[in-house]
């Protein structure tokens, strides 16, 4: 039995017949990263607020250790939240932000203080505990949040796309504290983004979204490597598709007859990831450089194929590609090993 179950979860707002959630069912294992995924308005924020029970859904239920807490109020569940816009009170200190609910749930001023300190050491700012929220950066105030979430000792942590708002090398810098914060308190921890390089860096299992349901579940690399559907495999990274047919070989091949090495009976979709392509002298697909940029270590080429099945993507090492130019004639090589093939 899982931790925390959504089983057939749907649902709908008030005066429209369009499903965000539809027939969802979703297991959360205990101590997990687990990431909900998707584009934006695929429904990762609404199945995030209907666990945390600020959505009632439609029909379903929601099972935490076997029990239905559909119908129970959100101050009732173990369960906490991290907001995008933190919501922390610009008017306390950082201590009394992160003892406000420990006071609300009636605790004495020495186990208030007691758990947020342990709280604040766990995100790194037990030094910080007599600064207002405006004297903090933005990577600050997220371990604030974060603090004042965790010292309630949530069984859950609901985490809604808490990064975003923060530049780039922050971001890295919180992915790694997040993941570190998690293994050591835990707590099972549900992720909502729709940056998918966050995802596959943070979670021990992600769930991709699309229109309210579930495309794939699965480890970083499983949704990485052996993609479920041509979304799947188009919204994780970059990926190759390029149609494929069976020939009497028994094996598929592309536009041009070029041989893929795989065994298929129907026409299918061939994946192939950028870094999985290679420009080699021997290689037995050709094309005419369309595109390069170059971004230090590696150079991403666009290669438009003369057998007619379109235009790859390239990612190979910069040092292996110099002299390479758009509009050169190029060979391209590839490994059946790292191929993966979808449904046409």
């Amino acid at each position: 039995m899982s931790f925390l179950s959504a089983d057939m979860i749907s649902h709908q707002y008030a005066g429209t017949d369009v499903k965000v959630l539809n027939n969802l069912t979703l297991p959360i294992h205990e101590n997990e990263f687990f990431t909900l995924l998707g584009p934006s308005g695929c429904g990762k924020t609404t199945m995030l607020r209907v666990l945390a029970g600020f959505e009632v859904p439609t029909s379903g239920r929601v099972l935490l250790d076997g029990q239905d807490i559909v119908k129970i109020p959100p101050w009732k569940r173990p369960v906490n939240t991290v907001f995008q816009n933190y919501a922390l009170f610009p008017h306390l200190s950082i201590l009394r932000n992160v003892t406000f609910g420990l006071r609300m749930r009636g605790l004495s001023r020495a186990e208030r203080h007691k758990a947020a300190n342990e709280a604040l050491a766990l995100v790194r700012l037990e030094d910080f505990v007599n600064r207002m929220p405006s004297d903090l950066s933005g990577g600050q105030q997220q371990r604030v949040a974060l603090a004042r979430a965790l010292a309630c000792k949530p069984r859950l942590l609901l985490l809604d796309e808490p990064l975003s708002a923060l530049d780039y090398k922050l971001r890295k810098e919180m992915q790694g504290e997040l993941k570190r914060i998690q293994r050591e308190t835990g707590t099972t921890f549900v992720f909502v983004t729709h940056d998918q390089e966050e995802a596959l860096a943070m979670s021990d299992r992600i769930a991709v979204m699309r229109q309210g349901q579930l495309e794939q579940v699965g480890p970083p690399s499983d949704i990485y490597d052996r993609p479920a559907t041509s979304f799947v495999a188009g919204f994780i990274g970059d990926s190759n598709l390029l149609p494929a047919v069976p020939g009497a070989d028994g094996r598929l091949h592309l536009a041009g007859g070029v041989d893929l090495g795989v065994a298929g009976q129907q026409p299918a979709q061939v994946m192939i990831r950028p870094e999985a392509l290679k420009i080699s002298p021997d290689g037995p697909l050709s094309g005419r450089v369309a595109d390069l940029v170059y971004s230090g270590a590696a150079t991403r080429f666009s290669v438009t194929l003369e057998d007619g099945s379109g235009t790859v993507q390239i990612q190979q090492a910069s040092a292996s590609t110099s002299g390479i130019s758009v509009g050169d004639h190029v060979s391209v090589a590839f490994d059946p090993k790292q191929l993966w093939v979808l449904a046409a």
